[in-house]
């Protein structure tokens, strides 16, 4: 299972939200670069990055974040948060990112996302799902879309997606564990995919859950920054249980 540290970007900082509250914000560093280069040099090989300025103002703006940890660490960046357009995208792609996470998108307009998907393909393409009470969010989980969780990944999983991220909002900062059971009723649904578990994580048996669970990654966020889950711990799971 791919062990995935978070960085969230509001105003060129590394921030964490509570349950996607934007009044709840906490400023973990001033240098999102550098809390890369650290997770790089604990063995890490992925990193989810999300611009939030983008999210909440439904156009890319922190890509030359992304571009500088592209081009100056080895990390394998998936980048989301306010792709909202084939534009947009370009951008991400062009900044380094080797994934994008689409979520909004795909509930405002299915034929820009549609075309998105057949040019860069199931490997290039995320799809996110970020849910409360198992209905679609959108526009940084401002927005309910009246989407059912389920139906909407079954719609988007019948035309390829191979990469869902479905994030419980519920969950989400409170470091209260992950929406496993959720996780395993998907998995059960849908085979064959690549689920990459979200919000909640708070320490390596959460982990070991989710990969027993059959996630085939977990991001992490908050847990690493308030140091539930030390940045020495997940480079002994890497090397063990992954």
């Amino acid at each position: 299972m791919r062990i995935i540290p978070a960085i969230d970007i509001i105003e060129g900082k590394c921030v964490r939200l509570s349950q996607g509250n934007y009044n709840k914000k906490t400023i973990y560093s001033a240098n999102p670069f550098e809390m890369a280069q650290r997770f790089e040099d604990h063995g890490i090989d992925f990193l989810h990055l999300v611009d939030l300025d983008g999210a909440k103002s439904s156009k890319i703006i922190n890509y030359k974040i992304l571009e500088q940890i592209a081009l100056k660490t080895a990390l394998k960046v998936d980048f989301g948060g306010g792709l909202k357009s084939i534009e947009d995208v370009k951008v991400a792609f062009e900044s380094g990112a080797s994934q994008v996470t689409l979520g909004s998108i795909a509930v405002s307009d299915p034929e820009i996302f549609n075309g998105l998907f057949e040019k860069y393909g199931s490997d290039k393409i995320i799809l996110g799902a970020d849910f409360l009470d198992n209905k679609i969010k959108t526009n940084g989980w401002l927005n309910d879309s009246g989407n059912d969780l389920m139906d909407f990944l079954e719609f988007h999983i019948s035309i390829g997606i191979k990469y869902v991220i479905p994030t419980d909002i519920s969950k989400d900062g409170m470091l209260k564990g992950p929406s496993t059971e959720i996780y395993k009723d998907i998995l059960k649904s849908f085979k064959g995919i690549s689920l990459i578990a979200s919000g909640g994580i708070s320490s390596i048996k959460d982990l070991e859950d989710l990969k027993e669970a059959g996630c085939e990654g977990a991001i992490l966020g908050k847990a690493i920054y308030e140091n539930k889950i030390e940045l020495k711990s997940l480079m002994n799971f890497i090397e063990t249980k992954c």
